[in-house]
């Protein structure tokens, strides 16, 4: 038994549908995806080929990559995250707009894959939250469609009416107490 949030009778005049806030809300979101490609490495190459006819990547709402971060709404770090471009991923995260997801692509960006040195972070997560992991090496561009399929179902569960309403300023806290402490 499928359990559905919208509820249509064609008995009441007018026509009317009626749903909950979050049901439109997630409905919304999880169809029009904006990624922001962070194509670190070798995966790069595998995200453009979900963005390429054979794939159609468009078939989900999400063809309208980003280089912005302002203008996008999911972050898809492919490859490899060294401490030197640490900084860069963490900063173009913060400058997106809330909501947003990240999505770690390839065993590089997941867990620092083959590379264990001092110069490669073991891991994007250490930086910024993950919402969906893609693992391979590369992985497939297939892999990657599955992934953001997953992304767009968590999106769907969200509570979104709730959090348009609760103002959460904890990351601008965060970020000034990491400041105030650089300071002394």
């Amino acid at each position: 038994m499928q359990n559905t949030n919208l509820a249509y009778d064609s008995k009441v005049e007018g026509e009317i549908i009626v749903t909950q806030a979050d049901a439109v809300i997630n409905w919304i979101r999880k169809h029009s995806v904006w990624p922001m490609p962070m194509g670190l490495a070798c995966c790069a190459i595998e995200l453009m080929a979900a963005g390429a006819s054979r794939f159609d990547i468009s078939r989900f709402g999400m063809e309208v990559m980003r280089f912005s971060p302002r203008q996008a709404d999911c972050m898809i770090v492919a490859g490899t995250v060294t401490y030197k471009m640490a900084e860069v991923v963490r900063r173009i995260y913060e400058q997106m707009a809330e909501p947003k997801w990240v999505v770690a692509m390839g065993a590089c960006a997941s867990t620092g894959g083959m590379y264990r040195s001092y110069a490669t972070m073991q891991g994007v997560d250490r930086i910024i939250p993950v919402d969906v992991y893609v693992s391979g090496c590369p992985p497939r561009p297939e892999a990657l469609l599955d992934a953001m399929i997953k992304l767009q179902d968590k999106i769907g569960r969200e509570r979104s009416a709730r959090n348009l309403t609760a103002r959460n300023h904890q990351p601008a806290q965060t970020a000034a107490l990491a400041g105030a402490g650089k300071e002394s």
